[in-house]
């Protein structure tokens, strides 16, 4: 394993590996997930993604975690710090797959995510780029406390997708964990 595994009520939070890869091709296939999520990939496309964040825990000492359903083993999505080259900003990042949407389990899987990067990692911001129609997205920012920072440009190949970044600082993080 290249990297923590964190553990929440329902939750196994791993870093991605092979036996990831069906779960994964079939969240980038799915046209109605990836609507807001730069379009969906083929396998071989996929695949190489699927490697990309996986290389980014050597390269970088972090990547996004597989979201793993502690009692059934079930590949949910994936979630959890991102920043490749040219990236905007220090992101925590989410994507459920369309049969486990709306049960909680992107805003589980990001608390933990935020804690492991302000406690762990020790950033000191938090974005999360978000389409600016992807209604389901935002509201999970805002839950987390998050706030619309406007537009920004993510690097090639997504640099013509529209995005905000919604964030917060690292201190205000604590405080409302805190007053939770």
């Amino acid at each position: 394993m290249i990297g923590p595994i964190l553990v929440t009520d329902r939750l196994i939070l791993r870093p991605l590996a092979a036996a990831d890869f069906d779960g994964w091709a079939d969240f980038h296939a799915d046209a109605e997930t990836m609507y807001f999520l730069g379009g969906v990939s083929s396998r071989a496309v996929a695949w190489r993604g699927l490697c990309a964040m996986t290389g980014a825990w050597t390269i970088r000492g972090f990547s996004m975690f597989a979201m793993i359903h502690r009692e059934t083993g079930a590949w949910i999505g994936r979630t959890g710090p991102w920043q490749p080259e040219g990236w905007p900003g220090t992101e925590v990042g989410w994507g459920v797959a369309r049969g486990f949407a709306g049960q909680g389990y992107a805003q589980e899987a990001a608390v933990a995510s935020i804690d492991y990067a302000v406690d762990i990692l020790g950033w000191t911001d938090i974005i999360h780029t978000i389409h600016p129609d992807n209604r389901a997205s935002i509201t999970l920012a805002q839950r987390l406390g998050a706030v619309n920072r406007g537009p920004i440009q993510l690097p090639p190949p997504l640099d013509g997708f529209r995005v905000d970044a919604w964030g917060q600082t690292a201190d205000a993080w604590r405080s409302r964990r805190a007053s939770r």
